[in-house]
């Protein structure tokens, strides 16, 4: 024992790792000197594990230690595997060179599906990200073309780029809105300003104020100041609601602003030197200069350089300016012109000689050296040798002729000129027009067809041969206008329809030629229109859009036209007849609607509009007898013709006539109409009894009509007959109970009588049947404020406004009667915001206008309303009224004069006036008198 080495010494085994046996392998730190040992690698392992086993006699280990399970059949395998796991189904047969090569079948299969999808899978990856860039470019990608371009600049180029500076001028911007920022201050501080320089020789009380107007310094605003600055705004306020929108102009919400005329004084306007800071010539002087150093023949540089320094007032470096562009610039005629006109007339001349030298093929300055003489018979040597160098330049030919006063001459040398240059319309018919004045039609005719034969695309020479051919009576325009639609429709330089209407109506501005136009008419109205078109309405517009522009005979014209084609058209008659009614004279109308019956018979309109044109010309009581008669002979059965026999009767003083028409009428016409017309007639004449009794005979034939009812109830009424007439309007009102008159009626009797209660119910039983009424609402309202309940009235205005925000007749009963004075224009600023093209509110705020002392202004809002709706006599009334105290006696004989030719028919007080049995017969001027008396 004493010679056995210590264990500690002793040198470790081959391949010895410490603490294998328990499962440790070896490993190195990062304190280790030298790199790191490789350990052992498995079979070592292995082998060093199967070593130990032997000699402690004991199986070997697998690897790490872990001994080997024996093969015990586990029964629960099956029970605890996944019925979709398929691993190991075939592990435990034999793997043979068949099933070696099924797998690398399989795998090539699989491989190759892969590939397919991949390639599809890319494709469409791709796709979507170009869809995705091209939706959503980078900005690297929007500039890549001006980024490609810059390849293509010089290094000169980049050199001479000037420098930016303020282009932008937002500093300068940023400066001025400083300057003019706006801080609202109390009116006691304005008021304190105003009041620092006056001497106040009162003792100021430091006790609490007061007066609500005191204010804590001691001073007091003025209320009547700010309450007139209140209603100027509010005024104004209301003038732009009134002149907005889109609407048109007889509503009062067009716009006055001429996008034309406005671009024209744009470009009109001109800057002075005073208006241009120091600092903003010099910076542009200075990029000018670095324009002409770049590039020293740019004649543009040249002429903004002369006028920058004209616009700061240093005229004589202007003219240095623009005589070096003349020296670096000799042809461009930009340059020399500016030149001419910076310098006086002689220095001009001298100028214009040398630029014609070196320009000589410019018109302009060869026109601008013309204009430079004084004398005329030297521009007529510059442009005769202006000729000679341009003997093709149209403007300089007519310069020359323009200033020939003999008219021989002129005709010589525009026979030169056509010559020189045939294809110039202008100057074919200059010569034409030069022939006929020198007393040779047949010879400008020969000039128009040599004229034709050079241009044959032209349509201006054919509508002179017409022109030619009406004023000299040899020819017939109208062949003319055929010939030329068939000539132009050959040569593809046919017009359209609205062109050949443009010059039509042009012709009709020049004055004369009414044949030309008409045929112009006749021959293109209908080209290029297909009969599948609704060619009615075609014309229709087509005669509308002629009258708006003033353009009468046009108008004229294609109504005819239109007429020929649809001679049956009882629309287009009436139309016409109106047209000859408003534009023409009476027997032209008479002339029209004589057609118009022969052409439609059984238009009871035309036969009644033809009966009264002629009751106004000569003999026209027997006239227009004679017209009814016609009409009986082809309508005996309708009602329209017997009343309007009736009526005519009944005018002129025949009332046994008139009644035994009206019995004709009754048995072979007994409509409605014709009943309760044989009562208001009988009423007319003081006959309530007979009236009374065939109101009665009627209401057993037609127990529905509404005006039976109510003439009914109104006899008895006016009988004094009051229960009698209460019952007749409760009939009414049931068998009727969407009849607003006959509620109207039953109300204001019951309120006539005291019974305020019963006027209420009625109204409220009229609102349930028609909710959509605004006059039973209206009614309403009056009841209560008749009876002294106002609060009551403004809540069922409210409510009435709340279910008709549109209606005009309520917003005027609550601007009128329900607000304070102060408070009218806000609220028809807030009405005419609702309901912007109604008269009735129009009516009122001009009457707000009036009360104002704004004359000018209230008659403007009177017109409107009487363009808005010519039949509402109301307005008409409201306008002579106005018209009575401030228009001239002129003004007011022109509105009656309208008021007669419109007839208008509706209003409230108009038709309780028209319609009253006890004035019948009235004229338009009569009832607009009693109608202005009445109102209040």
């Amino acid at each position: 024992m004493a010679g056995r080495k210590d264990f500690l010494s002793m040198p470790a085994p081959e391949n010895y790792v410490a603490g294998l046996g328990r499962g440790a392998t070896g490993f190195t730190t990062r304190s280790d000197l030298g790199p790191a040992r490789e350990g052992p690698s498995e079979d070592q392992i292995k082998e060093a594990l199967a070593k130990r086993a032997a000699q402690l006699g004991a199986a070997p280990p697998t690897a790490y230690g872990a001994p080997e399970k024996k093969d015990e059949p586990d029964e629960d395998d099956e029970r605890f595997q996944d019925p979709e796991n398929e691993t190991g189904l075939f592990s435990g047969g034999n793997f043979d060179a068949d099933d070696d090569a099924a797998d690398r079948i399989y795998q090539d299969v699989d491989e190759r599906m892969e590939k397919r999808r991949k390639a599809r899978r890319e494709a469409r990856e791709a796709q979507e990200r170009e869809e995705y860039e091209a939706n959503n470019p980078k900005i690297q990608q929007q500039f890549a073309d001006l980024k490609r371009s810059l390849a293509s600049v010089s290094e000169e180029d980049w050199a001479n780029l000037p420098e930016a500076g303020d282009l932008t001028r937002k500093n300068k911007r940023t400066k001025t809105n400083a300057r003019n920022r706006f801080y609202a201050v109390p009116d006691s501080v304005i008021a304190g300003a105003r009041d620092s320089t006056q001497m106040d020789t009162t003792v100021q009380d430091d006790g609490p104020s007061t007066n609500g107007s005191d204010v804590a310094d001691g001073t007091m605003t003025n209320f009547a100041d700010i309450g007139a600055a209140r209603d100027k705004v509010l005024q104004v306020r209301l003038d732009q609601a009134a002149q907005s929108g889109g609407g048109d102009s007889t509503s009062g919400t067009a716009t006055n602003i001429d996008p034309k005329g406005y671009l024209t004084s744009l470009s009109k306007t001109e800057l002075k030197a005073g208006e241009v800071e120091v600092g903003d010539v010099n910076r542009v002087r200075v990029l000018l200069e670095s324009v002409i150093r770049t590039n020293k023949h740019h004649a543009p540089a040249y002429v903004a350089m002369a006028r920058l320094e004209e616009l700061a007032g240093r005229v004589v470096a202007s003219r240095k300016a623009i005589a070096l562009g003349t020296e670096m610039c000799p042809n461009s005629e930009a340059v020399w012109l500016e030149s001419m006109r910076l310098n006086d007339n002689y220095n001009a001349k001298i100028i214009a000689a040398k630029g014609i030298q070196a320009n000589p093929q410019s018109t302009a300055l060869w026109i601008e050296a013309m204009r430079l003489e004084s004398l005329t018979s030297s521009k007529q040597r510059v442009l005769r040798r202006a000729v000679d160098a341009l003997p093709k330049s149209e403007k300089i030919w007519r310069e020359l002729i323009n200033l020939v006063e003999d008219p021989s001459e002129a005709k010589l040398l525009t026979a030169k000129a056509v010559e020189e240059i045939p294809l110039s319309v202008d100057l074919w018919l200059g010569l034409a027009r030069l022939e006929v004045m020198t007393g040779n039609p047949t010879d400008a005719q020969k000039v128009l067809n040599k004229a034709r034969l050079s241009n044959p695309t032209s349509f201006r020479i054919w509508i002179a041969a017409a022109r030619l051919a009406e004023e000299t009576g040899k020819g017939n325009p109208q062949q003319i206008i055929k010939r030329a639609v068939m000539s132009l429709a050959r040569e593809n330089a046919m017009l359209k329809r609205e062109e050949w209407i443009a010059e039509a109506e042009k012709l009709e501005g020049e004055g004369g030629a009414v044949l030309t136009l008409q045929a112009i008419i006749a021959e293109t109205l209908g080209f290029g229109v297909d009969e599948d078109d609704d060619r009615k309405t075609l014309f229709l517009d087509d005669s509308q859009a002629s009258i708006a522009r003033g353009r009468f005979e046009t108008a004229r014209a294609i109504n005819a036209y239109a007429l020929r084609v649809f001679p049956t058209s009882e629309k287009l008659w009436r139309f016409a007849t109106e047209f000859e009614r408003n534009h023409g004279t009476e027997e032209s109308e008479r002339q029209l609607l004589e057609k118009a019956c022969e052409a439609c018979p059984s238009s009871v309109s035309l036969w009644l509009s033809l009966a009264k044109a002629k009751r106004k010309g000569p003999d026209g009581i027997d006239e227009s007898r004679r017209v009814l008669g016609r009409a009986f002979n082809q309508l005996s059965a309708n009602e329209s013709i017997w009343l309007a026999a009736v009526e005519l009767e009944a005018g002129t003083g025949n009332i046994a006539e008139a009644r035994s028409l009206l019995q004709t009428a009754r048995e072979q016409a007994g409509t409605d109409r014709v009943w309760y017309k044989s009562v208001a007639f009988e009423r007319q004449q003081g006959n309530d009894s007979v009236a009374l009794d065939f109101a009665i005979e009627a209401l057993q034939f037609y127990p529905k009509q509404a005006k039976l009812h109510m003439q009914k109830g109104q006899i008895y009424a006016a009988q004094g007959k009051i229960p009698q007439a209460r019952e007749a309007y409760n009939v009414g009102t049931r068998a009727c109970p969407t009849s607003v008159p006959l509620f109207l009626l039953l109300s204001r009797l019951e309120e006539a009588n005291g019974v305020v209660v019963k006027a209420r119910s009625v109204l409220e039983r009229g609102i349930m049947n028609s909710p959509n009424s605004a006059e039973l609402r209206l009614e309403a309202i009056r009841v209560e404020r008749r009876a002294g309940n106002i609060p009551q009235a403004k809540v069922l205005m409210a409510k009435a406004l709340q279910a008709l925000p549109t209606s005009g007749i309520l917003w005027s009963e609550s601007i009128w009667h329900l607000e304070p004075r102060t408070q009218r224009k806000p609220r028809s600023l807030e009405a005419i915001k609702k309901c912007d093209n109604d008269p009735t509110l129009f009516v009122t705020v001009a009457r707000v206008f009036w009360g104002e002392r704004k004359l000018d202004k209230a008659a403007n809002w009177f017109e409107k309303a009487i363009l808005l709706d010519a039949d509402l006599g109301d307005t008409w009334a409201w306008y002579m009224k106005f018209l009575n105290q401030h228009g001239t006696e002129e003004k007011v004989q022109d509105t009656i004069a309208k008021a007669v030719s419109n007839e208008p028919k509706h209003g409230e007080v108009w038709q309780a006036v028209a319609k009253d049995p006890k004035i019948a017969g009235l004229g338009t001027e009569a009832i607009l008198k009693k109608v202005v008396s009445l109102l209040e």
